[in-house]
């Protein structure tokens, strides 16, 4: 392939209707390819709220699914239509393509040579392989049966659109094996960019005594054991971050209990660096940004023994596993947490280990291999 700073890139995302890890993820490649165009399934602008800033000014290309109405509502059910989205593009213009996914089959992209289309994957679409997500679909019986027909489809669709792909890059070692089992596809792990700041934390930092979390407010995410459990204990908790769930959590929640929403990340910042820890009582998560992200900051974390978390906190230096998602886990969790004499520079030297420079570095490599 040609110098990478000469490549003519595309970069494609599943869609753009909420800010999490996956956004976090285009947000790097768009900085080290601020010229490419980023292609999309479609736009919500007012799901996104004011994060819809950070990519106001991209040049972003929606696909014929932005002009079918109600998409915004109804993008979930229209999943089975979404290979077919990706797959109106043309990229016979560009030398290198670069998507990300999980839920919406961005990877369906169809690529002739010379042109090369790496796959950035963050899972494989976790409710077509019995994964926890972030709506409880299963509870209602009518749901359950058509969401399970639908599925049936929907894997030999996915399946067949992970053969497009000159290679897949896995953001973990979980997801590569996902990669391996559901599409039967070799991949290479390049751990998801983290924003570490440029000085560690000084030994003597002040710790607040507060529990912290932060992330989507979905049933995948467990956030109501983490409220009954600060509850129970009377622990001050502060949430960060919106979701479905939100009234129900908070009618749930204590006095001890703050949402605070969503924040900018220099507030969020300031919290993880003030936080006494981070629970994260994600299950089998694809690799986690956030709790790493607390750690660049010096706070350790609480997070379920499974997925990718197996590959980035260390039991007693870098945080607590619990091994069963309920309150009395979680008590014990926070004792053990609170017993520990934590070293904020050796939480800080293990972030840097998942730095967005070493992120960058390790996907130039990554191209400059494709041939």
């Amino acid at each position: 392939m040609k110098n990478t700073r000469s490549l003519r890139v595309a970069l494609v995302h599943d869609y753009f209707r909420e800010y999490g890890g996956a956004e976090r993820v285009v947000e790097t490649l768009h900085e080290m390819f601020p010229n490419a165009p980023g292609y999309t399934a479609f736009v919500d602008k007012h799901a996104l709220g004011k994060q819809w800033q950070r990519f106001a000014n991209w040049d972003i290309r929606e696909s014929w699914a932005a002009r079918i109405p109600g998409i915004k509502t109804l993008y979930s059910p229209l999943r089975i239509f979404s290979a077919q989205f990706f797959e109106s593009f043309d990229f016979s213009a560009y030398d290198l393509v670069i998507s990300s996914t999980n839920m919406y089959m961005a990877k369906a992209v169809r690529t002739q040579p010379p042109t090369k289309h790496l796959c950035y994957c963050h899972t494989p679409p976790r409710s077509l392989y019995g994964y926890t997500t972030m709506m409880d679909w299963k509870k209602n019986p009518v749901i359950r049966v058509g969401g399970e027909l639908i599925n049936h489809f929907m894997r030999m669709i996915d399946f067949r659109t992970a053969q497009n792909p000159d290679l897949f890059i896995a953001n973990s070692k979980e997801v590569q094996r996902r990669i391996q089992k559901f599409y039967r596809r070799d991949s290479v792990v390049v751990y998801p960019p983290i924003h570490v700041p440029s000085t560690p934390p000084a030994q003597s930092a002040k710790k607040e005594n507060f529990v912290l979390y932060v992330g989507r407010l979905g049933a995948s995410k467990h956030v109501d054991v983490v409220i009954k459990t600060c509850n129970q204990l009377k622990r001050p908790l502060k949430l960060v971050g919106v979701g479905r769930d939100m009234e129900y959590l908070k009618s749930i929640a204590g006095p001890s209990v703050e949402f605070l929403g969503s924040v900018s990340d220099e507030i969020l910042h300031g919290l993880y660096a003030r936080a006494h820890v981070l629970i994260y009582p994600a299950e089998d998560e694809d690799f986690g940004m956030i709790p790493v992200e607390a750690m660049a900051y010096g706070t350790p974390v609480i997070v379920h023994h499974s997925g990718g978390f197996l590959e980035t906190v260390i039991e007693g230096k870098t945080g607590v596993f619990i091994h069963e998602l309920t309150t009395s886990a979680m008590i014990e969790a926070l004792h053990k947490a609170d017993r520990v004499e934590w070293d904020p520079r050796k939480l800080y030297d293990h972030a840097k280990t998942f730095s967005k420079e070493r992120f960058t570095k390790e996907i130039l490599r990554v191209i400059s291999q494709v041939q």
